[in-house]
């Protein structure tokens, strides 16, 4: 059963939180401090998660004492305690509902049953390592497939400075249905951040120098027309998000990659058209996960 601190309970459609999981790892603490800027963004609670959990296998006979438990249950109130203290940090002034939760179930599946009533689940890219028990890092592999909500994958370096702050946000566009709701993210992201967005739409998976001329410049005209397509609509909804259109003959993910070191937020779909000559956002997303600096979310169908 989970042991709380604060109040734990269903969400209506009007009260999502935003959804950290901490391990007591450095990386987690980055995620929290980042959900809590992400939380006050968007006027949303945030709740701050961890599993005191002994994974299977871990040892022969893995069975807790009461002492054990007792142990583990303060463990991961400090556990929270001082995610909730970096969370407060990252957003100084404020009105930031926090609510803790330590628990005794397994990281992945609790995670992905939360996050079916959470607006948002942020986790970091790596976690306490193997022989501890956050194993964060598989974590974030694991949820960015199976949640119920857009998943924010949190790296080592600071996602909350000043510089960062002011960079555009970036967004993989391959024209298929699962890329509106990653559009749609995106702009409302820029929006709230104030800052530029970035519409990047990588038509080919060869290089261009491959095609002759003739067949960059119609296969480049209908990549225009396809990012112009995915984004009609948006700059109505958001006239204060300047949008930068690129496309560009390249594999999706080395593209985003190379202009993630310009942004302060990646966001794509889990999932692209499918096929040999599409965005493969599937694979794209699994990619940018274990390359790129910055934070970036990934956005399953709906």
């Amino acid at each position: 059963m989970p042991v709380t601190g604060g109040s734990v309970s269903h969400t209506t459609a009007l009260d999502k939180p935003i959804l950290a999981a901490v391990d007591g790892s450095a990386n987690s603490y980055q995620a929290a401090a980042w959900a809590a800027v992400e939380a006050a963004l968007h006027h949303r609670r945030l709740h701050i998660l961890t599993s005191v959990a002994i994974p299977t296998g871990f040892g022969p006979g893995a069975l807790l004492t009461d002492d054990d438990t007792e142990w583990l249950r303060r463990d991961g109130e400090r556990i929270v305690t001082e995610a909730t203290r970096v969370a407060r940090t990252a957003a100084p002034g404020e009105d930031l509902a926090i609510t803790t939760e330590v628990t005794f179930e397994l990281v992945p599946m609790t995670l992905i049953d939360r996050s079916t009533h959470a607006g948002m689940l942020v986790v970091g890219s790596r976690g306490l390592g193997a022989f501890q028990r956050g194993l964060l890092g598989s974590v974030s592999t694991a949820v960015t497939h199976h949640a119920h909500c857009p998943v924010a994958v949190i790296h080592g370096i600071s996602a909350i400075d000043a510089v960062s702050a002011t960079q555009p946000v970036l967004v993989g566009v391959d024209g298929s249905a699962n890329s509106v709701p990653a559009v749609e993210i995106a702009f409302e992201e820029a929006s709230r951040r104030k800052v530029d967005l970035i519409a990047l739409h990588a038509w080919s998976d060869t290089s261009g120098s491959d095609l002759p001329a003739a067949g960059w410049d119609a296969a480049h005209d209908v990549a225009e027309a396809l990012l112009s397509e995915s984004l009609a609509g948006f700059g109505e909804r958001y006239p204060d998000v300047a949008v930068h259109r690129i496309t560009v003959a390249d594999r999706p993910a080395r593209a985003l990659l190379d202009r993630s070191g310009n942004a302060q937020l990646v966001v794509v779909g889990s999932h692209g058209r499918g096929g040999f000559s599409s965005m493969l956002l599937g694979s794209t997303s699994n990619a940018l996960l274990h390359a790129v600096e910055v934070p970036v979310i990934v956005i399953r169908s709906r």
